[in-house]
């Protein structure tokens, strides 16, 4: 019998960016004594968890790229492969971090939409680009969610996933019952 799939996206094409009323609303939880283990973990309940290797593409905007030059340096150094447009591609390869440039979706290919549906992207680090978000960033965003690609919006949480895949790397993943994690 053949397995059913589901599309993750309830509305394809929405932007999946949350607004504060979701942002403060809980879905999973993870606990570890490690954060980025915790962090780890709730992205595995859910769902898509965070990836061991491959290609991430990563668009910030130009008030983001300083900080997102240390969170990507990081990502490099675990092995994985960065992507990037123009912009961002222009900052990290500034700060030393080696990126593959990719065309925006309406200057030519490859592009992130071409990697998402070839399967060649393992992340999306996309934050919005302002209050009103660009009809390119809505699209990579809601097609990386329809293809179980994760989806990072905020460089709060780019550093928390790259913590969590770190530490998944130097301790493993260990469950605990919470009786066992409150016992010490």
């Amino acid at each position: 019998m053949k397995e059913a799939v589901f599309p993750f996206t309830k509305f394809p094409g929405v932007d999946i960016v949350l607004g504060p009323e979701m942002k403060s609303t809980g879905e999973v939880m993870g606990i570890d004594r490690n954060m980025g283990l915790a962090y780890a973990k709730a992205q595995m309940a859910a769902q898509p968890p965070l990836p061991s290797k491959g290609n991430i593409f990563i668009s910030v905007p130009d008030g983001a790229k300083s900080r997102a030059v240390e969170i990507a340096r990081g990502f490099a150094e675990l092995g994985f492969t960065l992507c990037a447009t123009t912009g961002t591609a222009a900052a990290l390869q500034a700060a030393g971090v080696p990126v593959k440039k990719l065309f925006k979706l309406g200057e030519g290919r490859p592009n992130a939409l071409d990697m998402l549906k070839n399967g060649e992207l393992a992340m999306v680090i996309n934050t919005p680009h302002g209050k009103a978000a660009r009809e390119d960033e809505v699209k990579i965003r809601s097609t990386a969610s329809s293809s179980r690609v994760p989806v990072i919006t905020t460089l709060r949480a780019a550093k928390a996933s790259l913590e969590g895949i770190r530490a998944l790397r130097e301790h493993g993943l260990n469950v605990r019952t919470l009786q066992e994690h409150h016992a010490g």
